[in-house]
């Protein structure tokens, strides 16, 4: 008890720190980093760290994966989702999750992101030279989480990151903490706190850079094909803490419904607050969730909500027990204000 007291206050620290650091907004690179990855977290908000369970918990809090719950016994499971996102983007990722010694869980997380083909234009061409080129970007992570006591879970993912353009690319290697309190009051209220994208930074480089110039333009006895490579400047990851509360205001055999709570934050943006709520209906085979949520509410004074294209989201699942067979299926619809809305689309696979 005395480990996650010091854990907790280490976090709130933290929290207090980031919660006075200044806007940096377009200050990082890799922003799919912090795009919520299932419909589950994308449908209440975004505020699902204190709730991330199974697979897609490996995407929002690693410490998820090895919680159980009277909904969820198995700690096994696998989930694949697809997002159409605005501009013909696609984002894809796949996670499972596998009990090891004790109640011990690894899991394995991809993530990919298509910005789709498109035109080469010089200014010369403007209209196009008849080349396509490509743009994508990727994530692999590796988790492991444990409990360490009856109610306290801790976890942690190792990732590797990439992005490209054309035949440019940059490289990086980050960690995801995760921590999840389940306490004894509220009927189980859950506090959880996370540290995403804590690695180094990212800088462009590939044939792409190479070019040959003539270094004297005045001079016409030198060689005018000289090999150069341009150097592109160093970014950041958007390092992202989180901290967030899940009430289950009702807890019975029909209905359960829950609230949650979240503060979150990245390096290269304001402090916000998120919130979600999510109302189960349950049958003997059969669980419907309906759920909703507003993410982005300001949280500082240089911040205001015409600073944000998207608040609400709505969403809802289907949750299946037939025999030894555990599926659920989820959807998410995300209204924007100046894009095209956006849909996210889950299947969902316990054992």
């Amino acid at each position: 008890m005395r480990r996650i007291k010091i854990i907790l206050t280490l976090l709130f620290t933290v929290f207090v720190v980031g919660a006075h650091a200044q806007s940096k907004v377009g200050t990082t690179v890799a922003p799919f980093l912090t795009i919520g990855t299932g419909a589950h977290g994308s449908s209440v908000g975004h505020a699902y760290t204190a709730s991330a369970r199974g697979a897609d918990a490996l995407f929002w809090n690693p410490s998820g994966i090895s919680i159980r719950t009277d909904a969820q016994p198995m700690l096994g499971s696998a989930m694949f989702t697809n997002y159409d996102w605005f501009a013909d983007i696609t984002y894809n990722a796949f996670g499972v999750t596998v009990p090891v010694s004790g109640n011990s869980v690894i899991g394995l997380s991809i993530a990919m992101v298509d910005y789709g083909s498109m035109d080469v234009r010089t200014i010369d061409q403007p209209e196009g030279t008849g080349e396509k080129f490509n743009a994508s970007d990727m994530l692999i992570g590796l988790s492991y989480a444990r409990p360490l006591t009856t109610n306290f879970y801790i976890g942690g993912t190792a990732k590797y990151i990439r992005q490209s353009i054309w035949d440019t690319s940059a490289e990086t290697f980050a960690v995801d903490i995760g921590f999840t309190l389940v306490t004894e009051y509220l009927n189980g209220l859950r506090l959880g706190a996370t540290l995403n994208n804590f690695g180094g930074s990212m800088q462009l480089d590939g044939i792409n850079l190479q070019e040959s110039i003539d270094p004297d333009l005045t001079y016409g006895g030198n060689n005018d094909n000289v090999p150069v490579r341009y150097k592109m400047d160093e970014w950041n990851i958007p390092i992202q803490f989180k901290f967030g509360v899940a009430w289950p205001v009702v807890t019975s055999k029909m209905v359960d419904w829950e609230i949650m709570l979240e503060s979150d934050q990245t390096n290269d943006q304001y402090l916000n607050l998120d919130a979600g709520t999510d109302i189960a209906l349950k049958m003997k085979t059969v669980t419907v969730h309906v759920r909703s949520g507003y993410r982005d509410i300001p949280l500082d004074s240089d911040y205001t909500s015409d600073d944000v294209d998207n608040h609400w989201t709505f969403g809802g699942g289907v949750n299946l027990n037939v025999s030894n067979i555990r599926m659920g299926l989820g959807f998410a619809w995300l209204p924007f204000n100046n894009l095209q809305d956006t849909k996210l689309f889950d299947v969902r696979l316990y054992f």
